[in-house]
């Protein structure tokens, strides 16, 4: 079965999905044992309504889980941790996962799907199913987020394929950046902004100057998403309200959702490292070089020192450097490879939750470094951990002395 085919059949069945990218925690790359991936309490409420009872200490359901396309199938559980209910108020968990998947032989156990973008399509007709697949290729992913938007490493969210809406269920705690009607600039309720006004609006709204590199990179992504989601919610929610005249105005509107988070989320990376670049002092166009053009129209997202360095053979190898930036690397990796001939290791900033030993050390042995937030570095094997470069680490590179 293909993807879209598959789409198709959960479609028709009438299932609610939960997306999202596995993480070496799911996997168990990381050596962990937790139970099984987090279900939002909200959809398990919704599909076991018996959990509400609170009088049971964590009750479990069985679900019949399929996984594509390797067509694995297994009895499976949701179980309700509810223990802060009963005997630890204070401390207990509250939570809903999915447990019991068998053994190594299910993908989502596979720590090569690390990373992989996977749709839980959940159906209950008296008994519960969940139909799972786990995206193979960077062109089934780009299909799926087509249909529901760009699903970053961390995020998870649900989607009525009917409804065609969409709720974001990741917990990326006080939305300390949060903007009320007031705060948002009266122009981007009649333009939707660019996703660097976005940016520059999160930046303004932490600069976090005094903070170390790698944490100021995650704490402005977080602060990004959340001004994101204030504007569209103050952009689209009026439109929303006042009614659709035909299933195609409809459809237009939810298109123009889905690009407008399409166009935040492709570039929100490059923008964040370019604008930490400029805080420690490096020059655009003397110190590095943005998206410009070199050999064989290659178009690298940054190269160290500069185009007229690259240019000037004299100018040693050793101290060329490129990097790309990229949220996730599962399928990505190797575009980087080829973006600048004269740079011997290649660089790849990304915020992917782990890769396994397998393909780390085949990253490595193509000559590519990858570069991670510092607090990222945990969702990584403990094999791989020393190897990875911090981004503080990458700027103490691209500043040392020739």
């Amino acid at each position: 079965m293909e993807l879209d085919d598959w789409i198709e059949e959960v479609t028709s069945d009438g299932a609610i999905w939960f997306l999202k990218r596995l993480s070496g925690n799911d996997t168990q790359l990381t050596g962990g044992h937790q139970a099984g991936p987090y279900i939002p309490r909200e959809l398990g409420f919704n599909l076991v309504p018996e959990f509400e009872d609170l009088s049971q200490k964590n009750p479990r359901i069985d679900v019949a889980l399929e996984v594509m396309p390797a067509a694995y199938e297994q009895i499976s559980n949701i179980i309700y941790y509810n223990n802060k209910f009963h005997e630890n108020p204070s401390g207990g968990r509250n939570e809903m996962r999915l447990t019991r998947l068998g053994g190594q032989e299910n993908p989502l156990l596979d720590v090569e799907n690390t990373g992989a973008l996977t749709i839980f399509a959940f159906t209950r007709r008296g008994a519960l199913y969940c139909k799972v697949w786990v995206c193979r290729s960077e062109s089934e992913e780009e299909l799926v987020e087509d249909l529901v938007g760009p699903v970053e490493p961390a995020e998870s969210l649900i989607w009525n394929p009917e409804k065609r809406s969409r709720k974001d269920t990741s917990d990326s705690g006080p939305l300390s950046c949060q903007l009320q009607p007031s705060d948002i600039p009266e122009g981007w309720l009649t333009e939707f902004p660019t996703g660097l006004q976005i940016i520059e609006k999160s930046i303004s709204l932490r600069p976090d100057s005094g903070l170390p590199v790698d944490e100021r990179l995650t704490r402005r992504r977080d602060c990004e998403f959340e001004v994101f989601r204030s504007v569209e919610r103050a952009f689209f929610t009026p439109k929303i309200r006042s009614g659709f005249t035909s299933l195609e105005e409809f459809l237009s509107l939810a298109q123009s959702v889905l690009q407008s988070r399409k166009s935040r989320a492709g570039k929100s990376l490059e923008y964040h490292a370019k604008a930490i670049f400029e805080d420690e002092g490096l020059r655009e166009g003397v110190d590095f070089a943005y998206n410009v053009r070199i050999e064989g129209n290659k178009k690298p997202d940054f190269l160290f020192p500069s185009v007229e360095k690259y240019n000037d053979k004299s100018f040693p190898d050793s101290a060329i450097t490129v990097l790309g930036a990229k949220t996730t690397c599962k399928d990505r990796w190797r575009q980087v490879l080829n973006e600048a001939d004269r740079a011997r290791t290649k660089h790849l900033l990304t915020l992917q939750e782990g890769v396994s030993e397998n393909q780390f050390a085949e990253m490595t042995t193509a000559g590519l470094q990858l570069v991670v937030p510092e607090k990222l570095h945990a969702k990584y094997p403990k094999g791989v951990r020393p190897h990875l470069m911090t981004l503080r680490g990458f700027i103490d590179r691209v500043t040392s002395p020739v």
